[in-house]
């Protein structure tokens, strides 16, 4: 499941995930935003070398979490927004007053989601229309995130620990639908950091669905538990949908994996762009 979100503060990405039903900040990301130093590490250091107090309590203000980086999942240190609060006091910088108007709104806005999901899939919808997405191409990645959601559930309650495992059981659809794992997909499309689906097209959407919401299928339908049997059956739902897709590329005489992708496409442009 992708948890690693990216948020914006005056032009700088900061990247945060959920934890603990909360926004949890990249740490360095959060002291880059604040100073503009190109080595926010360093800079780190040095505060912490300042600030004893800051020091001694580190423990207990970082906490290391699972992030997406270029070198895939990692554990990041990662901070709340008290912990947040904490280390502002220790840099001094005129972004630090609106850098909390900025955590506090985004606190709130993940309060209101929590108590209501639809506010969430509302503003989900509304960045993609924002990034000139086509609103068919956004009702089939919203159905997409669904099934996705459905998929994960099972393999929580099934014996799948979280990420690790995650990893392991999407890389068996994606093999068995399209061939290849994602980190070579997003190879073929140009992809880093970002989202593969994101810069799928609606067939690649599609088959990627119907494999995932197959495997939803079997684990239900064969009380799956432990990694052994869920991987199996992700194979088999992957290989539901690649034997689809294959049927398919024999008729179209095309591949349905392309190179295509979103990176290039202005708001105003309604179809995927190729490198």
């Amino acid at each position: 499941m992708e948890t690693t979100k990216i948020a914006l503060f005056k032009g700088k990405k900061i990247r945060k995930t959920i934890h603990n039903n909360e926004w949890w900040f990249v740490i360095v990301d959060v002291v880059a935003a604040l100073t503009d130093s190109l080595q926010p590490d360093g800079y780190l250091k040095d505060m912490r070398r300042r600030d004893p107090e800051l020091s001694k309590g580190w423990g207990q203000i970082a906490t290391p979490l699972l992030i997406k980086t270029e070198g895939g999942q990692q554990k990041v240190n990662c901070v709340n927004t008290e912990g947040i609060f904490r280390i502002i006091q220790s840099i001094p910088s005129p972004k630090a007053e609106p850098f909390k108007r900025w955590l506090a709104k985004v606190g709130y806005e993940r309060v209101q989601e929590i108590e209501n999901p639809e506010l969430a899939t509302r503003r989900t919808r509304m960045l993609y229309k924002l990034k000139g997405y086509p609103d068919d191409w956004i009702e089939k990645r919203m159905r997409g995130i669904a099934i996705r959601e459905e998929l994960t559930d099972e393999w929580k309650g099934r014996g799948a620990k979280e990420e690790q495992d995650y990893e392991i059981l999407t890389a068996e659809i994606s093999k068995a639908t399209f061939g290849i794992t994602p980190g070579e997909y997003k190879n073929i499309k140009g992809l880093k950091r970002e989202n593969l689906r994101d810069h799928m097209d609606d067939f690649e959407l599609i088959f990627s669905m119907l494999g995932e919401r197959s495997t939803t299928e079997i684990h239900r339908t064969e009380d799956s538990q432990g990694m052994n049997k869920l991987k199996s059956d992700a194979k088999s739902g992957g290989d539901i949908a690649g034997n689809a897709r294959k049927q398919l590329e024999k008729r179209l005489g095309k591949s349905i994996v392309t190179k295509n992708n979103f990176l290039k496409q202005p708001s105003r442009k309604k179809k995927l762009s190729e490198k």
